[in-house]
């Protein structure tokens, strides 16, 4: 009874350290007024600049490009930034926002002065480049406490919608034609072939006073901890020599025209704060607002998981309808080796088990593609297993494309057994060019789709263009670890015995007959991808939203359960069509199995060319040959995963059957 009686002792400290340990970088922090300052509080408030996006442009920018006010050695006091922050193209800059945390509001403070003179070329060109950004909706992106500085506006059915982002400014074209972002223009002031540059913000700092919680008592009653930060821009037409915000004002619009030679325009900056005390928003849930708040996040989901319900009966169904199937078969054709009737009778997938096992033709490309494949399907399962358990939260930037590099090179030993062990079943002997074709040519396509595109961003001067630095550390990775580590696992693959089948192969291939349109290789491996792929575009979706149009994802829990349902789905889809084709006398499974499931892939793409066409507004070659570019390594990737989980199901699935047969 004594450990019993222990055991609400050891809950209270196993809570209390609960409520105490923070993923690293996401511990909280404390902010009191100036002169209050201590080790553990900080009166200055940091804000920092991300690049700018837009969702009519896949090429982002870095904040300095369209001559913004910066602050002075921005470089050395950036953040340093994560693996995955430099690949997606994060250049987090501090900025010349100069903030502290107090109970008194901050109006009109000038940040800085910009001149534009029609003499100078290159003033010129910073101009036509601030106008580009305008007219395709350019978002800024801010971070203050390590948390985005977000936009809240208003939409239909007084519904509030806040966004990660708010635009640079807004351009009404010769038709007037208006924005959303132009809606904040006053009505009375637009023109047409004008650009409305959003030079002032006012940003509303909420905070949680520590005279509510238990931690006040500790860090002081004055202290805070900062909760949410948003941000609400103005276009405001400022005398330079005395900036005035008053609220009746008119806007800084520059004109579509160029200046003329000796004609000068100059934009001041300008920006208001005020705090707002907050303490029934908790710091752990400060994110909550965001999340809920974002496009498309307010999902149906009795519609989603009615699909999901019906997807995972279709599933049993199938599983159910084969295994009894398969039953009878077996019952009857053991009966028939029992009571020695002629094996000629015998008809179906037994009749194949002389070549069932017959290696196929290009077997080395075969075992290449499912060592790959391995290596990425371990990779997605502890990548969505870390993010499931909150590691990689949004919260943590970069952290998700950090960890699933990393691990990609960490997974080239299994990706190497894997594949040597397929080849050695194949009967091949070439191990060299087994194990160099892993480590080299599903790698080696992926990296050579990003230098090119890559070599694009750099020609635009994109924030998205990796450095050469971040270029040589990529390669050596590849090179210095996964390479290595690909051949230590074929070391230990080709040194293990032959997979042994269940039956033996003979020498002279089987006559195969002619077969049914519905037999046939192509239509099998069309109609295979289907019902896996109506698992997951409801996800897709949503994914896709987050890579192209700034979105948050952090529904990794559902994610993880779409996967799971994808990889029952691509089996009993593959097993299916495979037992169908044995059936018919056709026993040439190997790359079919793969394919079948691996044709999900195409659908995918297809979707994504749906996307880009109906939910995307990108103009411009540039743009459209980067977001095919990043969509031919997702799709090739994805193909990779499908593919081997198919083949691996098809795999045991032929094994088991051969296994449990009697064969003379």
């Amino acid at each position: 009874m004594g450990n019993f009686r222990s055991l609400p002792w050891l809950l209270c400290v196993l809570i209390h350290l609960s409520s105490a340990f923070y993923l690293p970088g996401l511990a909280p922090v404390n902010f009191c007024p100036v002169g209050l300052e201590t080790d553990t509080c900080k009166p200055k408030i940091e804000l920092f600049v991300n690049r700018l996006n837009s969702d009519e442009s896949v090429i982002p920018y870095e904040y300095h490009y369209f001559d913004f006010c910066t602050a002075s050695g921005e470089l050395e006091k950036s953040p340093v930034e994560n693996l995955g922050q430099v690949v997606f193209g994060e250049r987090i800059r501090p900025s010349p926002y100069h903030i502290e945390f107090m109970k008194q509001n901050q109006v009109c403070l000038k940040l800085c002065n910009k001149t534009y003179d029609g003499s100078d070329s290159e003033s010129l060109q910073r101009l036509a480049i601030m106008k580009t950004g305008m007219s395709l909706n350019y978002q800024h992106h801010w971070i203050v406490d390590n948390m985005p500085v977000t936009w809240c506006y208003t939409l239909d059915k007084d519904q509030q919608h806040c966004t990660t982002g708010f635009p640079m400014g807004c351009y009404i074209d010769r038709d007037l034609h208006i924005k959303d972002s132009c809606g904040l223009i006053d009505p009375k002031y637009r023109n047409a072939d004008t650009y409305y540059l959003f030079n002032h913000v006012d940003l509303t700092i909420t905070y949680h006073s520590g005279k509510a919680a238990e931690w006040g008592q500790i860090f002081g009653a004055s202290s805070g901890r900062i909760v949410s930060v948003k941000v609400e821009p103005k276009s405001i037409k400022h005398d330079p020599a005395n900036p005035n915000c008053i609220d009746n004002y008119e806007p800084m619009a520059i004109p579509g025209r160029t200046l003329k030679s000796g004609e000068k325009f100059v934009v001041t900056y300008t920006y208001s704060y005020r705090f707002r005390e907050d303490d029934r928003t908790k710091w752990s849930s400060r994110w909550d607002y965001i999340l809920e708040s974002m496009p498309h996040t307010n999902i149906q989901w009795f519609s989603i998981l009615n699909s999901l319900v019906i997807v995972l009966f279709l599933s049993g169904m199938v599983a159910m309808i084969l295994l009894r199937t398969l039953h009878k078969d077996i019952a009857r054709y053991n009966q028939k080796i029992d009571s020695g009737e002629d094996a000629q009778e015998e008809f179906g997938w037994k009749l194949v088990h002389g070549d069932v096992f017959r290696p196929p033709r290009k077997g080395m490309l075969l075992s290449v593609f499912i060592g790959s494949g391995v290596q990425v399907l371990a990779m997605t399962v502890i990548t969505l297993a870390f993010a499931c358990l909150g590691f990689l939260s949004p919260a943590n930037r970069g952290a998700l494309m950090t960890c699933a590099m990393v691990l990609y090179v960490c997974l080239g030993t299994p990706a190497g057994y894997v594949s040597a062990r397929i080849y050695k079943s194949f009967g091949g002997e070439k191990w060299k060019t087994n194990v160099l074709l892993t480590s080299m040519l599903c790698p080696g396509f992926v990296f050579s789709l990003f230098f090119v595109m890559n070599l694009i961003l750099w020609a635009n001067k994109s924030s998205a263009a990796i450095p050469f630095s971040t270029l040589l550390a990529l390669l050596a990775l590849w090179f210095g670890v996964s390479v290595p580590l690909t051949f230590v696992g074929a070391y230990f693959g080709f040194r293990k015995r032959t997979i042994e089948h269940p039956v033996r192969t003979n020498q002279i291939p089987r006559q195969i007959p002619e077969q049914s349109v519905y037999t046939q290789a192509v239509p099998g491996i069309i109609m295979g991808g289907v019902l896996p792929f109506g698992c997951i575009f409801i996800q897709l979706f949503f994914i896709l939203n987050s890579i192209w149009s700034s979105q948050m994802y952090y529904m990794f829990g559902f994610l993880f359960l779409v996967f799971v349902i994808l990889v029952i789905t691509c089996s009993e889809t593959t097993v299916l069509l495979c037992y169908f084709h044995l059936c018919s006398e056709d026993y040439r499974w190997w790359w079919r199995s793969f394919m079948t499931s691996g044709f999900t892939a195409f659908y995918l793409f297809l979707y994504c060319v749906h996307y880009f066409f109906t939910k995307l507004n990108i103009e411009g070659i540039t743009s459209t040959l980067l977001y095919f570019g990043y969509t031919l390594i997702m799709v090739f990737l994805f193909f990779l995963l499908t593919g081997t989980i198919g083949f691996a199901a098809c795999f045991w699935f032929v094994r088991k059957i051969y296994s449990v047969v009697k064969v003379d």
